[in-house]
């Protein structure tokens, strides 16, 4: 009998493909970062055996679930303090299908973000009941983007929300320009501009610093940026962020940020978090 891990995750589980699939074969971008910005082990591996477990030693098993006991050959680390193992196990607890069997995961490429279990090297945990994943080409490059990226040292600070806005108008009708500081896990200053010119698109910006310069553009898709504002952004302007501004002002600037979220796109997440 496999050593198991003390600790598991115990709600949730997977059928198959544990993430939405998009249009090149793998989860989505949002769905990948989830993952990777909460799991300090990923690892690409090849299923070796696994093995039901008595529901009776499955504690906190949600019903109509089975718990599997996985072994997997390890391919490649994608991250890893550490190191592991070339072998590792974990728990994943699945759900059957109409006919009530188990998914068949022998031989599968999988890639795991995981955390370590304090006191057995040979064993992760899971960081979600959907962090193993069928391994894609697409999906292995952007996990090990994010990973590269999060770790940059100009990384994006986490959005944690929204603070004061400000609209200024121009010298001409339809001129002016809508400033939007952003709130951040780590106190960092991130402020949206949007500039409006009589007879041209509106054109805005992210700023990661105090000073907005030339330099500032609007985040490109799929990058960490990116995701720190669609996934966090709210769809509307909160009435206290335009709190000190005069009725038309504040609708401008309301305006100007479902500019703003409009542009960045929906965020594309699909699990559940």
């Amino acid at each position: 009998m496999p050593v198991r891990p003390q600790n598991s995750y115990a709600n949730g589980a997977v059928s198959g493909a544990a993430a939405q699939q998009d249009s090149l074969g793998g989860p989505g971008y949002a769905d990948i970062a989830d993952l990777v910005l909460s799991a300090p082990v990923i690892a690409d591996a090849t299923v070796r055996s696994t093995a039901k477990i008595k529901p009776a030693e499955a504690p906190n098993l949600a019903p109509g679930l089975v718990r599997l006991y996985v072994e997997v050959d390890v391919t490649a680390l994608i991250r890893g303090a550490d190191g592991l193992p070339p072998r590792i196990g974990y728990l994943l607890d699945v759900a059957p299908d109409s006919a009530g069997r188990v998914p068949k995961f022998k031989k599968a490429r999988v890639l795991l973000f995981a955390r370590p279990v304090a006191g057995a090297g040979n064993q992760v945990q899971l960081v979600a009941p959907d962090a193993q994943i069928d391994w894609t080409p697409s999906a292995d490059a952007r996990a090990r983007k994010i990973a590269k990226d999060a770790l940059a040292s100009d990384a994006p600070p986490v959005i944690t929300g929204i603070g004061n806005a400000f609209h200024v108008a121009g010298a001409l009708p339809g001129e002016g320009e809508t400033q939007i500081f952003l709130t951040t896990a780590d106190q960092r200053p991130v402020s949206l501009s949007v500039l409006r010119r009589p007879g041209e698109q509106p054109r805005w910006a992210v700023a990661l610093s105090e000073i907005v310069d030339e330099s500032a553009a609007p985040p490109a898709p799929e990058t960490l940026l990116w995701y720190r504002m669609a996934c966090a952004l709210p769809p509307t302007l909160p009435e206290r962020s335009t709190g000190s501004l005069e009725a038309a002002d504040a609708a401008i600037a309301r305006e100007d940020y479902a500019f703003v979220v409009a542009a960045l796109g929906p965020c594309g997440r699909t699990r559940k978090i």
